[in-house]
């Protein structure tokens, strides 16, 4: 049975272990605090049996599970013959930097280092690292176990084949990869979300909107169809000329809204350089109206589980 090293027993290592050991792999666990290890490994069985109520795995597998996490009793032991690292320390670069040095120090040569970090670009801290070239970060989503997205952020050195390693080891596991052609901070996700909380607390702070209604704008409008398509499919089956009719129809609207800067972001020259021919691949302008009603038909049974899930709590 391969292994896997997760350094750091938080929420987040935590995570990675239980979706490393649903994958099939021996996990060991490491944490500079033997309390935080023993405390990991106790909310284990608790998690697995959650997921199990939810019929996300079943009941008979959680022994086996379990059986693939154990605690190391050292680093040293945690990374002995371990085939990739998932480091998920505290998100300090002065941190960072020291763990993915002794990482780097102990783990063989040919092994994938890993970070969970949600916004520190990898060439930040492994700048100096002598294996620089096998450090990239690996940002899951909170929770881990239960968001498929993962995004991978290689710096200017990471060796392609450890990108290629990583990918596939992270779709074997059944992530969703989001694989950033360049590093930038915050990454995709946490910046799209604090653009949305920017405009968030600006709309709150200056009385435009309650912190509860600006929420139901969300949760019961844009998160509704965001649960199951991204922004660039919403606009481009919201438009019958697709993503192109959409930007042309209502562009100049959104930037007499005054949000942000436009000076470098042209909606327009974007669409036509990188939207148009991709989005037009995945859905066709003639099979838009069919899209439509697939897209109906899977908000209608998400509002299904979402008024069972009311009625429940």
């Amino acid at each position: 049975m391969e292994k896997i090293a997760v350094i750091g027993c938080g929420l987040i290592g935590q995570g990675w272990a239980t979706i490393f050991a649903q994958s099939g792999y021996d996990v060991a666990i490491y944490d500079a605090s033997p309390e935080a290890a023993a405390k990991a490994m106790a909310t284990m069985e608790p998690r697995l049996s959650d997921l199990a109520e939810y019929d996300l795995i079943k009941s008979s597998e959680i022994p086996n599970i379990l059986a693939r996490i154990s605690v190391a009793a050292s680093i040293e032991a945690a990374l002995d013959d371990a085939i990739y690292v998932q480091e998920s320390g505290p998100e300090d670069i002065n941190i960072k930097t020291k763990i993915t040095r002794e990482l780097d120090t102990l783990a063989a040569g040919n092994v994938p280092i890993g970070s969970s970090t949600s916004g520190i670009s990898a060439s930040r801290y492994c700048n100096d690292i002598y294996g620089r070239s096998r450090c990239l970060v690996v940002h899951p989503i909170n929770p881990p176990h239960l968001h498929a997205a993962v995004e991978i952020v290689p710096t200017q050195w990471t060796d392609k084949n450890v990108v290629k390693r990583v990918d596939n080891l992270m779709q074997k596991c059944g992530r969703q990869t989001i694989l950033l052609n360049e590093e930038i901070d915050g990454f995709v996700v946490n910046r799209l979300q604090g653009a949305l909380l920017e405009e968030a607390f600006k709309l709150v702070g200056s009385g435009v909107v309650s912190a509860e209604d600006l929420d139901k704008a969300i949760c019961d409008g844009l998160g509704l169809r965001w649960a199951i398509m991204g922004p660039m499919q919403t606009i481009h089956l919201n438009a019958p000329g697709g993503v192109s009719d959409y930007v042309a129809r209502y562009g100049k609207m959104y930037r007499g809204f005054g949000i942000g800067s436009y000076d470098e972001v042209d909606w327009a020259s974007i669409t036509k350089e990188k939207l148009a021919t991709k989005m037009s691949q995945q859905i066709p302008v003639a099979d838009i109206s069919k899209a439509q009603v697939a897209r109906d038909r899977r908000l209608m049974a998400l509002l299904r589980h979402k008024k069972q899930v009311q009625v429940e709590t």
